[in-house]
């Protein structure tokens, strides 16, 4: 199957963006950066992509201007081992941005991302529908997911 890259549209700020992301995922990198030339549409010089990998997956940042913008249609979901490392990524990717509910939030850039703790999926889908009621009710009052929280209410707490 060939590889399949997220290209992510920014009007300026596909560089700062990269560098950004490539700060909070480990083992990323920046491996291209494109820069406009003679022929435009933008000043010569300018930057006009940026390729990059978060932990070995490849995405593509452009700079093609102020027509399209991101919204929650589209998000990036962090699946992770356990509540430190949600929350590692909840506070980088939130620090500038905007805070939603269930995990879910925007960053600076108005790109949305929803920070999942393993453990979350496993109350939502526990075979016991009380318990994974519970455990719903309890995390869409959330924003930043707390697991402990969503585990006691799963136990009836």
């Amino acid at each position: 199957m060939p590889t399949t890259t997220p290209c992510l549209w920014f009007d300026t700020q596909a560089e700062d963006a990269a560098q950004f992301y490539c700060s909070i995922f480990p083992n990323s990198t920046i491996t291209t950066t494109s820069r406009y030339g003679e022929a435009g549409p933008r000043p010569a010089g300018e930057v006009m992509a940026v390729e990059f990998q978060l932990d070995g997956q490849p995405y593509f940042a452009l700079n093609g201007g102020p027509e399209f913008t991101f919204d929650e249609a589209i998000s990036f979901r962090i699946d992770c081992a356990d509540q430190e490392e949600a929350d590692h990524y909840w506070y980088a990717l939130s620090k500038g941005g905007e805070e939603s509910q269930c995990g879910w939030l925007k960053d600076r850039f108005g790109l949305s991302w929803q920070v999942v703790p393993r453990r979350l999926i496993e109350l939502l889908t526990d075979p016991d529908p009380g318990r994974a009621t519970r455990a719903t009710a309890a995390m869409l009052k959330m924003g930043r997911i707390d697991v402990a929280e969503v585990e006691r209410a799963a136990e009836g707490g």
